[in-house]
């Protein structure tokens, strides 16, 4: 059977599910698929664990403890579908159907899973809607405001490149697919540098490592273009074609020479003016961005500075040059038929993910007075977990959480309900590290009573007397009308075409170089150095560094007493809290990574439990002493269940609610500690 990787990865891979007697016995990944190419990561290649794993949730339940505690009993379906209708109709009659609020992430990101039943059930019912912000919106808004999308090159094309820079990106880890591409053009002569503060697996394996400090990268992307103009580095030819603003970037860039930059990002001035002659000279030159680089204050102008530097150099005239976030946005699928905006009430209110727990402990006009959770746990997930955790505990608060595990966020709810996972049910994806539509067929029938989140919101949708003709549409009907576009890169591209073939490129060229002549999607259909937009929105309208909100240069009180800078990438075996209850045995455990002279000015020895804290929170972990971590910033890989940590909190006992420059996104890795030894 053909099966899709559903699970928060550029990678979207193509499985190959072996079934003996009803039973999945082997999945693998597909050798014929261009970017899978026959191999799984360490995660998803365990994926049977997870799908027969004993701690799935297979039947309704009702809670029967205090909240937290996750005890339950099992109820049927109709009495659980029943609870919920009489629950919310209460809530509507007395506070309005804006009391309600869904909260959903990432658990799967199949087109029908994610992104079709279940937003045509909220904007019916009037829920309050949430603007889903948490991993990556601030560099998609910030790349957007540079070339008009967040489309950028194509995976296949790296392999061409003489330079890459993988820019913030653990890629063994978090991209794991990529590498191989990344491996062939060192085959033939390219040289790659890694840009993050942490020496990660990827950083190892490559040729050079800039170990900077987090949140400081659009200052070294401005100074990387101080000495590409200083020293007429730069494609004249390009700019003054497919660029506005060349002269003022000129100008702004002038602001942060090598010594300035140095200073900021903490590494040598020499990194710097290396880093530019290589970038600007060794062409083709490709940037690989990844999501965790934009999580801080100014993470939005980050990306947009990063994103200027292919324009400067003209180095999108190469398929195999250029610069991808994602390729999310280069799939013209038809999001309003799957979704249905008009059936949302006008005023209808917007409440941020990221704010989960002021939303639940503050809100007012109206309470939030209903919570449903699927495809998220934002129990472990969301920022400021204390603040959240207090809200979860309301006892007004009606919480209703569809999992396939008893996570922390299921710990609270008032209602379990079993959910399949990809095996179990079909769904069509598309991928943001390639250009392939995909089909995932079910493999096996769904476990218990568990059953898909598209059936789900079809059974509410009835019992809340819905009656419009799109609550009737079957999950393949749905499909259909996501391909349902005029655009030509979807032509020919039909639902029985991509479930006979597993996977469809999109009908672009090959190789792909979308602005080797312009073409760029902005309001001057050019690569927009200074922005117009930018200044009618109130940022600044040429690339800047803004520092991090927890920084020695922005709160010098706060660093005076929480002087380490705290980053929390995936853990090697886990997404987010994904897998982290499978697959815990392969992790270390919850730890913390500190440089020698940080533990050393703390009486830190290897091996030690420590107590990581700020003024939001704490929690324990153990420490590792090494140098993958740089001086001044520790890591914390994550993230972990509450039941698997010393002290039943994690690294989001320590973030903050605080919001991006732009894209309303999460902060997680603006973030000062500081750091003691534990009793």
């Amino acid at each position: 059977m053909r099966s899709v990787c559903p699970h928060n990865c550029p990678d979207t891979c193509a499985i190959l599910t072996t079934v003996k007697a009803g039973r999945a016995v082997e999945v693998r990944g597909d050798p014929d698929h261009p970017t899978t190419r026959g191999f799984l990561c360490a995660k998803v290649s365990r994926y049977l664990e997870r799908t027969y794993h004993a701690g799935r949730v297979l039947h309704p339940m009702r809670r029967v403890g205090a909240k937290g505690e996750g005890r339950f009993e099992p109820i049927s379906w109709k009495e659980a579908l029943d609870e919920i209708a009489r629950r919310f109709k209460e809530i509507i009659a007395v506070w309005g159907a804006q009391a309600i609020l869904p909260y959903s992430f990432s658990g799967t990101l199949g087109l029908l899973h994610n992104n079709s039943m279940d937003r045509r059930f909220f904007h019916k019912l009037g829920a309050s809607l949430l603007d889903r912000t948490i991993c990556g919106s601030a560099g998609v808004v910030g790349m957007a405001y540079s070339m008009g999308s967040s489309m950028g090159m194509d995976t296949e094309c790296f392999d061409g490149a003489r330079t890459i820079l993988l820019w913030g990106t653990n890629t063994l880890t978090s991209n794991p697919h990529l590498w191989p591409f990344v491996a062939a053009a060192r085959k033939r002569g390219a040289r790659v540098i890694a840009i993050d503060p942490r020496r990660t697996r990827t950083a190892e394996q490559c040729d050079e490592h800039i170990a900077l400090l987090p949140g400081t990268d659009a200052a070294l992307a401005l100074g990387m273009m101080h000495v590409i103009f200083r020293d007429g580095l730069g494609d004249e030819d390009y700019m003054d074609r497919y660029c506005v603003g060349r002269t003022e970037l000129a100008a702004r860039a002038a602001e942060y020479p090598p010594d300035r930059v140095a200073a900021i990002c903490g590494i040598p001035a020499a990194s710097v003016e290396a880093l530019a002659v290589e970038y600007a000279t060794c062409k083709p030159a490709a940037i690989r961005l990844n999501f965790g680089m934009q999580r801080h204050a100014g993470g939005g102008m980050a990306v947009r500075a990063i994103t200027c530097l292919p324009a400067v150099t003209g180095a999108w005239r190469s398929a195999s040059g250029g610069v991808q976030l994602w390729t999310f946005e280069t799939f013209p699928v038809n999001h309003a038929a799957l979704q249905r905006f008009e059936l949302i009430p006008p005023g209808t209110r917007t409440l941020n993910m990221v704010e989960l727990g002021r939303i639940l402990t503050e809100v007012t006009d109206p309470p939030v007075k209903a919570l449903f959770v699927y495809n998220s746990n934002p129990a472990s997930v969301a920022p400021d977990l204390e603040r959240v955790k207090a809200g979860l505990r309301r006892e007004d608060l009606f919480t209703v959480v569809h999992e396939q595990f008893h996570t922390d966020t299921a710990n609270f709810a008032d209602l379990l309900l079993p959910a399949t996972t990809q095996l179990e049910h079909v769904d069509m994806h598309i991928g943001y590290g390639h250009l392939y539509v995909m089909w995932n067929a079910a493999a096996i029938a769904p476990l218990g009573e568990a059953v898909p989140n598209t059936d789900l919101f079809r059974r509410l949708a009835a019992h809340m007397g819905f009656s419009d003709p799109c609550f009737q549409d079957s999950d393949e009907s749905m499909a259909r009308q996501a391909l349902q576009s005029e655009h030509p890169w979807l032509a020919g591209i039909t639902l029985e075409r991509v479930q006979a073939e597993g996977a469809v490129r999109l009908n672009v060229p090959t190789p792909f170089a979308p602005y080797a002549e312009g073409g760029f999607s902005t309001p001057s259909g050019k690569c927009e150095l200074f922005s117009e937009r930018m200044a009618r929105d109130g940022h600044d309208p040429l690339p800047a560094w803004t520092p991090p909100r927890e920084s020695s240069a922005s709160s010098p009180a706060l660093f005076a007493r929480y002087p380490l800078a705290l980053i929390s990438p995936p853990g090697h075996y886990f997404l987010n809290s994904t897998f982290s209850n499978v697959l815990a045995r392969f992790e270390k455990g919850p730890h913390l990574e500190i440089h020698p002279t940080d533990a050393a000015a703390r009486s830190i020895i290897n091996g030690q439990r420590v107590r990581i804290r700020n003024d939001r929170g704490a929690f324990l972990a153990e420490a590792v002493v090494t140098e993958r971590a740089r001086p001044g910033v520790v890591v914390a890989p994550s993230l972990w269940l509450s039941s698997l940590t010393p002290d039943g909190r994690n690294v989001n006992h320590t973030t903050s609610q605080a919001v991006t420059d732009m894209g309303g996104g999460a902060t997680f890795y603006d973030n000062l500690v500081e750091v003691e030894g534990a009793s």
